[in-house]
């Protein structure tokens, strides 16, 4: 019961007043990976609520665009959630900064998380290009690299206290991937292959995972657009090492400012 007020708490929050929140700026495709908007976002999830602000800024140019996305994890994890281990304060944040050239369809992204039980997080620039569609087809191939950095990543003894440190980098490629189904229901599967560069032996043999200098990551997303303005999504992420089941799961509802 208490799951399900929060859920139906979680979309009055979103959408409480979406006619009040209506601007005269175009309204972007929510369906298009590479769309810079000025948005709000909730979901909630097993690790709790999940809070999402967008907001779109002047890169000088008429031809590009770019927007800021801040993302704040696990809200209320022990009330609402029901993974071991939570905690109502947030796990973790992620800080996106996007940019698209509307002449070419090429996007790039700097990407930032950091998870608050860890201590750990990473930071990475990639470069995203749409290509033609294929019908109700539509993939967006990235490439990129990063840092890994982290507290106390090595122990502590007398003689040396370990503090924040980066024990190395990675490089990452994959796709998003978009299928239509009809004007309001889309698909998205978007798979991410990462693997360690350089760095310490232990980063470089165990950079995601026990035994992982490499992984397979896969998302999937089925949305549903109620309104040109308004969406709500369903996401599911897990990798090679991790079965469908046991991944994250997460309902999220997103209004275009």
């Amino acid at each position: 019961m208490k799951k399900l007020i929060a859920s139906t708490t979680l979309l009055s929050l979103v959408a409480f007043n979406a006619s009040a929140l209506e601007q005269s700026e175009e309204v972007q495709d929510m369906s298009d990976p590479l769309a810079v908007y000025t948005q709000l976002g909730a979901g909630y999830t097993d690790r709790g609520m999940n809070i999402k602000v967008g907001q779109t800024f002047d890169t000088g140019k008429e031809t590009t665009m770019g927007m800021n996305v801040l993302e704040l994890k696990g809200v209320f994890g022990e009330s609402i959630g029901w993974r071991d281990h939570a905690n109502d304060s947030v796990d973790s944040i992620r800080f996106r900064r996007f940019g698209v050239d509307l002449t070419n369809g090429r996007g790039n992204q700097l990407d930032l998380s950091y998870d608050f039980n860890s201590e750990s997080g990473s930071a990475s620039y990639s470069l995203i290009q749409a290509l033609p569609a294929l019908g109700p087809l539509q993939l967006y191939p990235l490439a990129g690299a990063g840092v890994a950095f982290g507290n106390d990543v090595y122990p502590n003894t007398d003689d040396y206290v370990s503090g924040y440190s980066v024990p190395g980098t990675f490089a990452l490629v994959g796709t998003y991937g978009k299928l239509d189904i009809t004007d309001r229901i889309w698909l998205n599967y978007n798979p991410m292959w990462m693997t360690s560069l350089s760095g310490s032996e232990t980063y470089k043999n165990n950079a995601f995972g026990q035994g992982s200098s490499s992984i397979l990551a896969h998302e999937f997303a089925a949305s549903y657009q109620f309104t040109p303005r308004f969406n709500v999504r369903y996401f599911a992420n897990w990798t090679e090492n991790t079965e469908f089941n046991d991944g994250e799961h997460r309902i999220e509802f997103n209004y275009q400012l």
